[in-house]
């Protein structure tokens, strides 16, 4: 290798989402008009711009809601066959208040549900993965600490 070469370097998307609960423990999950399964609110984020400012971003869009985020839950190593290398960031988004609940409005068109699930079920909503990822943000959001994963399973 020559001095102006540069070994090869990952180029990984990034996105960010919210993981958001009720006075019950319950988990916020929207269905995204384009997936055939649940998720958390969030996206990717854009050129230049942060994780944590694309969540906030994306929480405006897509639930019309203004919210201030806790501090970031998970970070998980996730890349997808169909997509390549991905990396996902999870904030805290906190409790949302029935007047939270009743101001969500769809904005963007890329949402046509959203409820409450138990986090023991979240299994029945996604794919393996994100339950894992969900299972281990609620895990740090529990012990105050972020957690590193991969594939949604702590590392």
């Amino acid at each position: 290798m020559t001095a102006n070469e540069m070994p090869p370097m990952a180029t990984p998307r990034v996105a960010a989402g919210a993981l958001f609960f009720d006075a019950d423990g319950r988990v916020l999950l929207v269905k995204p008009s384009y997936k055939d399964h649940w998720d958390i609110p969030g996206g990717y984020v854009e050129p230049g711009e942060s994780p944590r400012a694309a969540c906030k971003r994306e929480i405006g869009e897509e639930l019309g809601l203004t919210v201030p985020l806790g501090p970031m839950l998970v970070v998980d190593w996730a890349p997808a066959d169909n997509e390549g290398d991905k990396l996902l960031f999870v904030f805290d988004g906190g409790i949302l208040t029935p007047e939270q609940e009743r101001s969500i409005r769809f904005g963007d068109g890329e949402l046509t549900e959203w409820r409450y699930v138990d986090i023991d079920a979240l299994d029945h909503y996604g794919p393996t993965r994100l339950a894992r990822r969900l299972h281990t943000a609620a895990t740090a959001r529990s012990r105050t600490k972020a957690i590193y994963a991969e594939h949604g399973a702590p590392k």
